[in-house]
């Protein structure tokens, strides 16, 4: 291709200006969360190597479904792209890796070849967005972030081209924990059981953001453990993206595409789907009937002791390994609300020792059961950011060192931080009262992405 780009994988952008130039978070090969995730399509050999041959790769967080292990030293010999997220845990691993590493300055343009440049917006929840100029069309990719302080700059970016493209999260809701029971033990259904119309939601934001188009994106992937395999019922297909999508502004393109930025004629890219193979957890070193040693359950609980936030709403965690509860304390005062986690022991070892408490989450094979009072909305906003984001993304787990975290992001820009602030409590207290999905959610989700259009 001359100049344009393809979308391919599960979150990938390959742009093109005679040759390829820039791919974004390429998961390209292996799988993701400890091996419960596997890419829904393959990636056709055309499009393989080109991924191969970019000069840049730009990755957003440190989620495997974006920048995944088993790729990664495929990367090893291009220029890696970051967000300038604070704490810089990623560049700073990568780098003590040998890779070749550079942070994108926040909010700035970047020229990456003749008709193709870039600008790269983080965010403190330790996600990023980037915008990609093909030749005076405008993509802009959102992957798993929501807005937080950076839409309202954003969109104006959007209304200086006549050509954009969206490229965001969609789906049913799968991509988080939803394995969740209650105390007697029986399944508690996710919002994802509803199966609501994805394509109302994505009418939502593409009118909302002023796009002329958007691609599904971000979410192209089937769980394959034997524990995890469930979820497949909650997962979105292809052919559900478009269901309930009427818009008068905008138009709902296929997920795999390929778009010519001279002539913008598209072509659909129909890549076959990965083969349907069941694991056993064992193949990925997981054996449920394992236990903890005395030494891992103390490198645990230093785990999370150190997250001094978990003592302002939480008395205790407790992991049911092989059969057998480890309490953790974590409040000294009652507040009649713990946390047990049943999980296999071996993927809880890796994911506290590496700081990737998230992963073991999403993969959807632990069961989580909630003890005591809590928000409709359960892990959060208390518990997943403090632990997945601030505390192992950002090494901020004292009062002081989050106060300072925050600040570093307030400073970049106080006005829109202060009333995206403003924002998320209000979002965080609807959460809290009220279920997701519900009639009431919907109505409020309507007016959420009508205020964004109209501000």
């Amino acid at each position: 291709m001359e100049v344009g780009f393809d979308t391919i994988g599960n979150a990938t952008i390959i742009a093109y200006d005679r040759g390829p130039v820039l791919a974004t978070d390429p998961w390209v090969v292996g799988y993701a969360y400890f091996g419960s995730w596997r890419m829904s399509h393959k990636i056709p050999p055309e499009q393989m190597a080109a991924i191969k041959d970019c000069r840049y790769v730009w990755f957003s967080h440190g989620h495997p479904d974006h920048l995944n292990p088993d790729s990664l030293h495929l990367f090893k010999g291009q220029k890696i792209l970051l967000p300038d997220h604070v704490g810089r845990r990623i560049h700073d691993d990568l780098k003590g890796e040998g890779y070749s590493v550079e942070i994108l300055p926040n909010k700035e343009w970047i020229k990456l070849s003749d008709r193709v440049r870039v600008m790269c917006i983080s965010d403190y929840y330790q996600d990023a967005i980037i915008l990609i100029d093909i030749n005076g069309r405008l993509l802009v990719n959102t992957n798993d972030a929501i807005d937080r302080g950076w839409g309202r700059f954003a969109r104006k970016i959007v209304k200086q081209y006549p050509v954009s493209f969206l490229l965001a999260l969609f789906g049913h809701g799968d991509a988080d924990l939803i394995n969740f029971y209650n105390e007697d033990g029986s399944f508690i259904p996710p919002k994802a059981a509803r199966k609501l119309p994805v394509g109302v939601s994505i009418a939502h934001a593409t009118e909302s953001w002023g796009v002329k188009y958007c691609v599904p994106f971000s979410s192209m992937h089937r769980y394959q453990r034997k524990d995890s395999i469930w979820a497949n019922e909650y997962v979105t297909q292809l052919a559900d993206y478009a269901v309930g999508f009427q818009s008068k502004t905008s138009e709902l393109l296929p997920a795999y595409i390929r778009f010519d930025c001279q002539t913008d004629a598209l072509t659909e890219i129909n890549p076959p789907e990965e083969d349907d193979v069941v694991y056993d957890p064992e193949h990925f070193g997981d054996n449920w009937s394992d236990l903890l040693t005395t030494e891992e359950f103390n490198d645990v609980t230093n785990y999370f002791k150190k997250i001094q936030h978990l003592e302002t709403f939480l008395d205790f965690i407790n992991f049911r390994v092989g059969g057998k509860d480890n309490v953790i304390p974590i409040a000294k005062r009652k507040f009649h609300r713990g946390l047990t986690f049943e999980c296999p022991r071996n993927s809880l070892v890796t994911a506290t020792k590496y700081r990737i408490f998230d992963d073991l989450l999403i993969g959807n094979f632990i069961r989580a059961t909630l003890h005591g009072k809590w928000p409709k909305s359960a892990l959060y906003p208390d518990f997943i950011p403090y632990v997945a984001r601030y505390s192992d993304n950002a090494f901020a787990n004292t009062k002081e060192e989050l106060e300072q975290y925050f600040e570093e992001y307030r400073k970049r820009d106080p006005m829109e931080f202060l009333l995206h602030k403003f924002e998320q409590r209000a979002i965080d207290m609807f959460r809290s009262h009220v279920v997701g999905g519900s009639a009431t959610f919907q109505a409020a989700k309507r007016l959420y992405w009508y205020i964004k259009k109209v501000a």
